[in-house]
């Protein structure tokens, strides 16, 4: 039986995860920044029989994601999904004074240092063979042709590059670090035009997550298989 954690887990792509690996058996640890509204995260947990737990985290906190680790006890972690996010703002910020940097903060701490505070926390208990997932976008490469999205394009390309550093330095420990376009998915972020349904996703994202390789470790990899343009 495989040990699972995926944080984000209260919707799309995460609850996902959460319900194909429960759904085979597997052990996860199901984490997300509110516990109040994660109901049906919850009622999936109250139906596994205890193979899915819900715990409070809180990606851009550092008290909160030691809480978080330190409640599902000693376990190890074959595979950690790295999922939530915020879109932040959306529009072009060109003009003096039209930048909150506030909010890009919250972004670039919850996006970008959020993964690797997640895994600082989580290294303990990942051994030989142990898979870190970065869920990143198509939108953190330089071949993508649009604009706006500021905040979120620059913390998915710093997610990138970090994790990439990350995967070199974890490879002689035999831990692989994926670093994973999920697609354009029918999220709250993504919203309802986009090309496939969260469930669809995580789909791909499992079996693309559980065939990576320590060789591929640091790529940049699509939810079908390919490898993605940086």
């Amino acid at each position: 039986m495989s040990t699972i954690a995926v944080t984000g887990a209260a919707r799309g792509i995460a609850l996902e995860l959460v319900k194909a690996y429960a759904a085979d058996g597997a052990r996860v640890y199901a984490f997300c920044r509110s516990l109040d509204s994660a109901e049906a995260l919850q009622a999936l947990a109250a139906g596994s029989g205890g193979r899915v737990t819900v715990h409070a985290m809180d990606v851009g906190d550092d008290a909160s994601v030691r809480a978080g680790v330190e409640a599902i006890g000693s376990d190890t972690i074959d595979i950690l999904y790295n999922v939530a996010g915020v879109l932040g703002p959306v529009a072009p910020e060109l003009d003096a004074g039209s930048s909150n940097w506030a909010e890009w903060q919250d972004v670039f701490n919850i996006m970008t240092m959020g993964p690797l505070r997640v895994l600082q926390n989580m290294l303990p208990r990942m051994r030989a063979g142990s898979k870190v997932i970065n869920i990143t976008s198509q939108l953190a490469a330089s071949t993508w042709p649009y604009g706006g999205l500021y905040p979120y394009v620059a913390s998915k390309a710093a997610l990138n590059r970090l994790m990439r550093s990350v995967a070199i330095d974890l490879k002689d420990r035999g831990i692989v670090v994926g670093i994973l376009h999920p697609g354009y998915v029918q999220t709250d972020m993504g919203g309802p035009s986009a090309e496939i349904t969260p469930a669809e996703s995580a789909a791909g994202v499992r079996k693309v997550g559980e065939a990576w390789t320590l060789d591929q470790s640091g790529d940049f990899i699509k939810w079908n298989g390919e490898p993605h343009p940086w």
